[in-house]
């Protein structure tokens, strides 16, 4: 069986694709939302948002400029394949806070990154 090439892109440019990808889906309740005295929840929810868990492992230093700049905008779009749609969408994001780790430099000054990670929410 081959294996399906999804896209990953960040603002309709094609981006390395990510180790990981893990989905998360919140509920937005409104600002009346709780329990009643007799224990009942009233969620109250007006919307549903996405957030990307996304992480990169053993990423070049060209690899790593790449991810770094096209995440660095206010807000992106980026587009993924969907669990929850089944299908390729793209969504506005915006990002949080960026981790990238050293890993080692190689003798012609050459720079791999253990990892890169962070989350992006949707706006």
């Amino acid at each position: 069986m081959s294996r399906i090439k999804y896209p990953f892109k960040v603002n309709n440019v094609d981006m390395p694709c990510p180790s990981k990808c893990d989905p998360g889906y919140q509920d937005i309740s409104a600002p009346d939302s709780g329990r009643t005295l007799d224990g009942l929840m009233w969620k109250n929810r007006i919307g549903q948002k996405v957030t990307l868990s996304l992480e990169w492992l053993g990423v070049s230093d060209e690899d790593a400029a790449t991810i770094l700049q096209a995440f660095d905008p206010e807000y992106i779009n980026i587009t993924y394949r969907d669990a929850k749609q089944n299908s390729i969408i793209t969504k506005n994001f915006y990002t949080g806070d960026r981790k990238c780790s050293t890993y080692w430099w190689s003798d012609d000054d050459d720079m791999t990154f253990a990892n890169i990670v962070f989350n992006v929410i949707e706006r």
